[in-house]
């Protein structure tokens, strides 16, 4: 394993190494935080390293007010509980330790804590992150122990609205982490399936991000080499997850990922969203097996990128069928379901599910502009398990 302990300043403050989560009561200090709220997930709660970690931090003199009440697609309740907690014990800042749905509901509760407006005002539509008080939030230390949604340099969260049965995007540029901790020593006891759903994440980020249809050149060689770290990583991290080499670059694919999608995303998202709200599944996973369908439906706009991938990967067979070859071999080789039918998805909602899509602020930067009928689709062919 090569030397991979390092800082980085893009696109925000990054400690990257092995170990380095022992460095968290300084970078507290760092940012002015005596009475953080560690808010992580209910499995890491109860595992002995989140244990660690909190009296790590207490014989540096960090006290740490743990909130761990987190649905696996976090809720808006999730996010005012941890408001509530927040505030009943003082805090003044927000540790954000765990997958996705940690990250995501740390990032709101720092939002919401200093906001009169409801949480769903500042859903990522037009303007309405002028109505937040920027002067009411308060800073973010990210975590992420798992390689997939990269929130942790991510501007905003997506919340489940409960009523609504919607996932809803909540954005604001101060969203953003202030520090971000990549250690990848965090990671080495996730499951297999759980390490290969959170990678295809991680893809699919990368994957749509470079496919989408806005002018970003920067992001578009982000995901490239993102894709390229995946395609060599991911597998290891999978078959090995003691690989730490392999751990700490997916780490970096994953923080890729969500770097390189403020080029756009795509209708996996657009339907992996929804499917989300409706059906609570995880979200790596609904992305991971809608893909091939996605870019089958695509196709016809995506035949000079796929070449280039396929070039860039150096992939047995070039072009839009090399990529969806490797796309289907690595399912496969990841114990991925093919079909949204294997994880109990049927097609009695297509309708809904292509309204919704349809909707869904990923929908706009689709390489193609898919209607609610194509949508349905895709759905459906997804749920068969079809692939034209």
């Amino acid at each position: 394993m090569g030397n991979y302990f390092t800082n980085w300043n893009y696109p925000t403050a990054m400690r990257v190494g092995p170990g380095r989560i022992s460095e968290l009561p300084h970078l507290c200090r760092e940012m002015g935080m005596a009475t953080p709220l560690l808010v992580t997930d209910p499995g890491l709660a109860a595992l002995p390293m989140l244990q660690g970690i909190v009296e790590n931090c207490l014989v540096a003199g960090l006290p740490l007010t743990v909130f761990s009440e987190i649905k696996g697609n976090p809720t808006g309740t999730n996010v005012s509980d941890g408001v509530a907690t927040f505030k009943a014990h003082g805090c003044d800042g927000v540790i954000a330790l765990g997958g996705g749905s940690a990250l995501d509901a740390g990032k709101a509760i720092a939002l919401m804590v200093g906001q009169t407006h409801p949480i769903w005002a500042f859903e990522d539509v037009g303007d309405n992150y002028l109505k937040v008080n920027a002067q009411g939030m308060v800073p973010v230390i990210a975590v992420p122990t798992t390689a997939g949604t990269g929130s942790e340099v991510g501007r905003s969260s997506v919340i489940t609205d409960e009523q609504a049965r919607l996932k809803k995007i909540i954005f604001h540029p101060r969203m953003l982490p202030a520090i971000v901790l990549l250690d990848p020593e965090l990671t080495l006891g996730l499951p297999a399936p759980i390490t290969a759903a959170t990678g295809m994440d991680a893809l699919s980020h990368n994957l749509e991000a470079f496919c989408a249809n806005n002018f970003h050149p920067m992001a578009e060689a982000i995901a490239l080499e993102a894709m390229r770290l995946i395609h060599v990583y991911l597998p290891r991290a999978v078959a090995d997850g003691n690989d730490l080499e392999a751990r700490m670059q997916m780490l970096v694919a994953s923080s890729m990922g969500a770097t390189a999608f403020q080029r756009g995303l795509g209708a996996m998202h657009a339907l992996a969203h929804p499917l989300g709200a409706l059906f609570d599944k995880h979200h790596g996973l609904l992305n991971a097996i809608l893909m091939p369908y996605v870019l089958a439906a695509n196709r016809v706009a995506i035949e000079e990128p796929m070449s280039r991938l396929s070039r860039y990967l150096a992939l047995p067979s070039a072009g839009y069928q090399g990529v969806l070859d490797w796309v289907l071999f690595l399912r496969r080789d990841l114990g991925i379901p093919h079909s949204l039918g294997e994880i109990g998805i049927d097609e009695e909602d297509a309708d809904r599910v292509a309204q919704m899509a349809v909707q869904d602020p990923s929908a706009a930067s689709n390489p193609l502009p898919f209607s609610a009928d194509k949508y349905r689709e895709v759905f459906i062919a997804a749920c068969r398990g079809s692939i034209e």
